[in-house]
């Protein structure tokens, strides 16, 4: 039977601990008891561990035979605000396929009420990937960003930024990546419903941003960004 997976609140040597709301899932969901073993992560390394102290609000482990892993590739999705419940959906099947950092970005097609409230979301997005990530069995947790405008986010420093627009009708995805091997260290742009604007287009490419396309089918937000973190994680394996 395969462990269920931990990734630590506090790790110090050879214990690491749960604590808050995450604690009390194990406790009152699914019940711990001294001395049960889960496979431990801090993010970087994953221990086996056992259970030694159990409160409400509180677990704490015992760290035993490192056991081990692979890093995801470095993959920074560039995920434009869209309705709220489609995109929590989107973030949590991008965490599970091993995106290393998720950055919302208000785009000029962002309904506005959406920008306002993007801000009070961001705890619940870190939660949901935290969760997705330990039900993938993942190593580490995504790193999801405060929201910010384009204008922040165009400069980011990676070998190889792609830029899906509805809009190229020549290069796709998989062109991209066969002609930039560098899929290990990349970013990824996904526009919002309505798609980018000329401007910010226009924006992407002055900053060195390559424009590829998913086909010819309109595929909704959440789609894209699922079809296209999948293509790209496939090429980086």
């Amino acid at each position: 039977m395969i462990s269920r997976r931990w990734i630590a609140d506090e790790v110090s040597g050879r214990r690491a601990v749960l604590t808050g709301a995450h604690a009390e899932h194990l406790v009152r969901v699914l019940r711990a008891q001294i001395g049960q073993e889960y496979d431990i992560s801090n993010g970087e390394r994953i221990w086996r561990g056992r259970v030694t102290t159990i409160t409400p609000e509180r677990v704490e482990f015992d760290l035993g035979q490192e056991i081990n892993a692979k890093k995801s590739a470095n993959i920074t999705l560039v995920l434009a605000i869209f309705k709220f419940d489609r995109m929590e959906w989107a973030i949590e099947k991008c965490t599970e396929l091993g995106v290393t950092t998720i950055v919302p970005v208000i785009a000029k097609r962002t309904d506005s009420h959406l920008a306002q409230a993007s801000a009070n979301r961001l705890e619940r997005w870190r939660r949901l990937a935290l969760q997705a990530s330990e039900q993938s069995r993942r190593l580490d947790t995504p790193e999801i960003k405060a929201p910010a405008k384009l204008k922040e986010v165009v400069t980011l420093k990676k070998m190889t930024r792609i830029l899906l627009a509805e809009s190229e009708d020549q290069t796709s995805i998989k062109d991209v990546l066969a002609h930039h091997p560098a899929v290990d260290d990349l970013a990824l742009a996904i526009g919002p419903e309505g798609g980018w604007t000329d401007s910010e287009v226009g924006l992407f490419t002055e900053t060195g941003w390559i424009a590829a396309s998913l086909g010819t089918n309109i595929l909704r937000t959440e789609t894209a960004t699922i079809a296209a973190v999948a293509i790209v994680t496939a090429f980086a394996r």
